[in-house]
């Protein structure tokens, strides 16, 4: 009499896994990492590494395959936490480029060389008035939006604390629209991670490589201002660090805004 021989279980075959935190430090958005990562488990290593070639060479001329490495992308100067405002209804005077067509400049949005804001200290170290608004970021994908929404002047300040601890940035678009200026806040809450504001450096405030940054964007009418903030030697900020007050500090640049609801007609917030 034979023993019924067992059928062995096949061991099942291990997929390959792609790790989020990888696949931003390529660009790729959220839509893109589900994608490469359905079509790896279905076809395998081989469609996988096709996938990401194709990926990687769409999303423009900052991420051709020579190019798009961890590295080279980590290597750029962005933030690692962002989030975005809409333009709130106080804007709506100037919702239109058409009701605000006057230009910025430099001494008008930086008029003030140094900023208070609870215990936070800011001062002025350099501007740069762009009229290419691509020359102000890097990131095809994002220089391709800007030139869509209209982008005329991009206006770029940056400031160092009192005491040497913090860098701050203020960058401000001028846009065709309020729909334009919303779409791009919004947009950057995917996009910063392969496209950002040019870091503006001195010789007294520059952002460190590899340092931990935050940022938000805030449209405002046709408007769209984007902070930038972080600890001059790039350590994440501690419990004695206010990021809050340090962003609303940096932000006394937008004061030039509200000066413009108010001459953009009657009914206008006043300026703060």
């Amino acid at each position: 009499m034979t023993t019924p021989t067992r059928k062995r279980r096949r061991t099942p075959a291990k997929t390959q896994t792609w790790g989020s935190s990888q696949l931003e430090e390529w660009g790729l958005n959220r839509t893109q990492q589900r994608l490469l990562v359905i079509i790896g488990s279905v076809g395998g290593v081989l469609a996988a590494a096709a996938v990401i070639t194709f990926i990687v060479a769409s999303l423009g001329n900052d991420f051709v395959p020579e190019r798009a490495t961890a590295a080279a992308i980590s290597s750029r100067p962005r933030p690692d936490v962002y989030k975005g405002w809409i333009s709130p209804k106080l804007f709506a005077p100037i919702a239109q480029s058409k009701a605000d067509p006057a230009p910025l400049t430099p001494k008008e949005v930086f008029a003030e060389k140094t900023l208070k804001e609870g215990g936070v200290t800011l001062k002025l170290a350099a501007t740069k008035l762009d009229a290419d608004c691509s020359a102000a970021v890097w990131g095809q994908g994002l220089a391709d939006q800007l030139v869509q929404a209209g982008c005329t002047q991009a206006v770029r300040g940056v400031y160092t604390s009192a005491d040497g601890r913090y860098v701050a940035q203020y960058t401000l678009l001028n846009l065709r629209d309020t729909a334009s200026a919303d779409g791009l806040v919004q947009s950057l809450t995917a996009m910063h991670r392969g496209g950002w504001a040019q870091a503006l450096e001195s010789d007294t405030a520059r952002f460190p490589a590899g340092g931990h940054t935050e940022a938000s964007g805030h449209a405002m009418g046709h408007y769209a201002g984007l902070v930038w903030i972080g600890r001059a030697d790039g350590a994440e900020p501690g419990p004695k660090d206010d990021f809050v007050s340090l962003s609303l500090t940096v932000r006394g640049a937008e004061k030039a805004v509200f000066r413009r609801v108010v001459a953009a007609g009657p009914g206008a917030a006043p300026a703060p």
